[in-house]
């Protein structure tokens, strides 16, 4: 592995990480893009790519430091929603493995983009 991937794949996990601590994102808003234009991933590569990276519990750290700061996490609801984030993610996976590439790509910018604007536009 060449000193240029190895220093774009700690971008993307610094990056990622910070920003899934700061504002609770980091997976496919910013891992997916920065393995696209980084690595040269094609959609399904980066998905599949950050995909295997959440599989560790790699943001519980992290939502443990906002539990412990005050800001108290219903652990019984994050169970409940994260089994069934892993059955709609399983159901996910195998849609998003029989679309091509160009299809796959305009939707997912699609969301980032509807996401950005009623992002942008509330209060």
């Amino acid at each position: 592995m060449n000193m240029t991937i190895v220093l774009s794949l700690v971008a993307i996990g610094l990056l990622a990480g910070i920003l899934s601590g700061f504002m609770g994102v980091g997976g496919g808003v910013v891992m997916i893009p920065l393995m696209i234009l980084l690595l040269g991933y094609d959609q399904h590569e980066a998905q599949g790519l950050s995909l295997a990276v959440l599989a560790v519990p790699v943001t519980f750290v992290a939502a443990y430091t906002y539990h412990a700061s005050g800001h108290p996490i219903d652990w019984k609801f994050a169970l409940i929603i994260a089994l069934f984030f892993v059955v709609g993610a399983f159901i996910g996976s195998k849609f998003a493995v029989r679309i091509d590439q160009a299809t796959l790509k305009k939707i997912f910018a699609i969301i980032l983009i509807v996401a950005a604007v009623k992002l942008f536009f509330s209060k």
